[in-house]
């Protein structure tokens, strides 16, 4: 992984052209979806082809947001463009309240529970509606929910660990 990526942190994917006049659809993870319009500046990776891009403008669309990049003035010009991610500089990110984090931030970290065994790494985090689910690929996967003060007792980003009251037996396969 380049120094330039592990800066960055992916707010979500062009997964569409809209219309003729070079406008993508964007699948955003932020929440609100439309926060990911307030970056100005995108870093568009795809197949480790790097774009600079400027947001020209946006809004939301139905469950994503739409949105002109600078320069792509057309559909076929967007159309190359399709299943990349859009990536911003952590630096732009806005620091959070303590006890709260960033998934990307989340992703990777060794879990370990109570009884110090390894459960493995948080492989990604997904949304269900009622809190979000860590998804912890080891021996088998496990789906976690992140709630802290009941599952999650501990994270600690220096030292890459998350601490979990989930017994090893307890798995999702």
């Amino acid at each position: 992984m380049s120094e330039e990526s592990t800066s960055l942190v992916t707010l979500g994917a062009i997964n569409g052209v809209y219309g003729v006049k070079g406008w993508v659809k964007v699948f955003s993870f932020t929440d609100p979806k439309e926060n990911i319009l307030e970056y100005k500046t995108w870093k568009i990776k795809k197949n480790n082809q790097w774009f600079t891009c400027q947001l020209e403008a946006g809004k939301s669309h139905g469950k994503g947001v739409i949105a002109k990049l600078e320069g792509f003035d057309d559909r076929d010009a967007v159309a190359k463009l399709l299943k990349s991610e859009v990536m911003v500089s952590r630096d732009e990110l806005p620091d959070l309240p303590r006890g709260e984090y960033y998934w990307s931030d989340l992703e990777g970290l060794e879990v370990v529970n109570l009884q110090e065994e390894s459960l493995g790494h948080v492989d990604q985090m997904m949304e269900t509606g009622a809190n979000d689910v860590m998804v912890v690929k080891g021996d088998v996967k496990r789906l976690i929910p992140f709630v802290q003060e009941i599952y999650v007792k501990k994270v600690d980003l220096e030292k890459k660990l998350l601490i979990v009251d989930w017994p090893e037996e307890f798995d999702a396969d």
